[in-house]
């Protein structure tokens, strides 16, 4: 019952459970009772997107420089109460039921949800 780190929009993994969109702003021309037919996601976590200025850096960051400051900003975000204590409680639940978390970039690895993963495996999260 491992959390699973997705796209949003892509479609669900059998057995993937609940998908949770950690991002600023739900998906644009979507009527909002079609997000989670349509595989974007059935709860909305904007709280572990990172904060719009920072999510500007990110995009932005064109190094490994670059992509390492944006990485140590968002982790300090996440390290607040109220984002901690939900990657808190996302790790104890990939104990007991099945979840998924993500984002609309394309690229992993260039995207806030790659910190995610680290940060909930930090936590003893079960990832898939």
């Amino acid at each position: 019952m491992p959390i699973r780190i997705v796209q949003l929009g892509t479609p669900r993994a059998p057995g993937e459970g609940l998908r949770l969109g950690t991002v600023r702003r739900p998906p644009r021309g979507v009527p909002k009772e079609e997000f989670a037919s349509r595989d974007y996601y059935d709860t909305w976590l904007p709280n572990l997107a990172p904060s719009a200025d920072l999510m500007a850096q990110g995009r932005a960051a064109r190094t490994d420089k670059e992509w390492a400051a944006f990485k140590r900003k968002y982790q300090a975000e996440m390290n607040q109460p109220e984002a901690s204590r939900v990657l808190d409680l996302l790790a104890a639940l990939s104990h007991q039921t099945s979840l998924a978390v993500g984002c609309y970039c394309e690229d992993e690895q260039h995207c806030h949800r790659s910190v995610l993963r680290e940060l909930l495996a930090q936590r003893g999260a079960e990832i898939a």
